[in-house]
């Protein structure tokens, strides 16, 4: 067979493509476990309000202690969490709808909108539409809600992908975020990811027990 045969052309093409969507849904994972840690890491600071404004400081550094290398567990990337789980009271919205999103999106939205309603459906346009994060802001500065939304009320989360082409797509998959949160090489395949995102995960909620004991925290 002939390399430039058009039959062959089209089997590698339709191969690439897989290869891009299987991508995408492996880093897809990899972010909503990201979000949801955030999220989590979130209600743990808000619970544990009473404890000053030192707390987060504190966290920061006993967090830093045992991640030298990640850079996701800043003071002001903390109080972003803290800000998200306030945001967003009811996991199901963050299941369903933005762990879908990259942080940065979540970042824009907690930035930019007030109500938490407004918030999903940005979330939902976003997904729908594979948004950039640049174009998600410039949909909200130009009041988009406000101009296609009168009584139309969301009831339903949308789960399905955007392409994997998209805006969205590929602002995941480049994500420092990720890249950050998961130790990635350049020859690991997708069962390497996930057995290492499952350990660092695991392993941050156990360096996060002993941290969030109050004789263990000097706030001063």
């Amino acid at each position: 067979m002939l390399l430039n045969d058009n039959e062959y052309l089209i089997i590698v093409e339709q191969i690439k493509g897989e290869i891009a969507k299987a991508q995408y849904k492996a880093t897809l994972s990899v972010n909503r476990e990201l979000i949801l840690l955030y999220y989590n890491i979130g209600k743990v600071i808000n619970e544990n309000k009473t404890w000053g404004n030192k707390f987060i400081d504190n966290l920061a550094k006993d967090i830093k202690l045992s991640y030298p290398d990640s850079t996701g567990y800043s003071v002001r990337n903390l109080k972003y969490m803290a800000k998200f789980a306030d945001t967003y009271p009811e996991e199901q919205i963050v299941q369903e709808v933005l762990a879908q999103l990259t942080w940065y999106h979540n970042i824009a939205l907690l930035d930019k909108v007030k109500d938490e309603n407004v918030s999903v459906w940005y979330a939902c346009e976003t997904l729908k539409n594979g948004w950039s994060r640049n174009v998600l802001v410039h949909q909200i500065e130009s009041h988009l809600y406000e101009r296609q939304v009168l009584a139309d009320k969301i009831t339903n989360f949308e789960t399905k992908l955007p392409a994997a082409e998209s805006e969205l797509a590929l602002q995941t998959i480049k994500d420092p975020y990720i890249f950050d949160f998961i130790p990635f090489k350049e020859d690991m395949v997708e069962r390497d990811i996930e057995n290492a995102l499952v350990k660092d995960v695991t392993a941050l909620l156990l360096e996060l027990t002993p941290v969030l004991r109050l004789s263990d925290i000097s706030i001063i």
